[in-house]
């Protein structure tokens, strides 16, 4: 079986504003355009996988009946739109957790590529012809840790994360979009 191509998108500050921990449902605000970019890659058939490091869980900021409902948000509002994410990844560790269940250091946390790796096997990816778009070097370097492309997006923290610790950066980004619409744009150039 031939594995896809996939996009790779970080949740927040890349598909929802970038509201620091969001510790309450009402604090779930899609990106303008994003659930338009998303149905753009479910209409050219690319899988579209959401990969998320969640600290917050760890250090007892939101229980995870919370993440939950965050999601089913986040997939009623795209479904809204007609667009959806294909599944969900998310990191719950963090070496500083205030549950010990969830206090390792794993290789899911992104930039470590355990998420990505892990989406791929499940659903029959390729990381090698996918795409990772986010608003953080992390991303960028989570792309590089399995051999996708990287796509930072300028939303969220990526403008500052651009202009001020960009350049210092020994991985680069293949490409830097303002947001998830523009970044879709060039996904579509790539994929042939």
């Amino acid at each position: 079986m031939t594995k896809k191509a996939a996009v790779f998108l970080d949740r927040d500050g890349t598909i929802n504003e970038q509201m620091g921990y969001i510790n309450h449902l009402c604090r779930f605000h899609l990106l303008a355009g994003a659930a338009d970019a998303i149905k753009r890659l479910n209409d050219a058939g690319i899988p579209v996988v959401v990969v998320s490091n969640q600290s917050g869980l760890a250090r007892g900021y939101f229980p995870e009946e919370l993440l939950t409902a965050v999601h089913e948000k986040m997939h009623s509002l795209l479904a809204e739109k007609g667009a959806r994410v294909d599944a969900i990844y998310y990191c719950p560790h963090h070496p500083e957790a205030k549950e010990e269940r969830f206090r390792e250091k794993c290789n899911c946390r992104k930039p470590r590529p355990g998420l990505v790796l892990q989406a791929a096997e499940e659903l029959g990816l390729d990381p090698k012809k996918s795409f990772v778009v986010g608003d953080r070097w992390s991303d960028i370097k989570t792309a590089a840790n399995c051999g996708a492309r990287s796509i930072l997006v300028r939303t969220g923290y990526g403008r500052g994360d651009e202009q001020y610790i960009g350049s210092s950066q020994e991985i680069q980004p293949h490409k830097k979009c303002d947001d998830l619409s523009g970044a879709v744009d060039w996904i579509l150039t790539q994929i042939g």
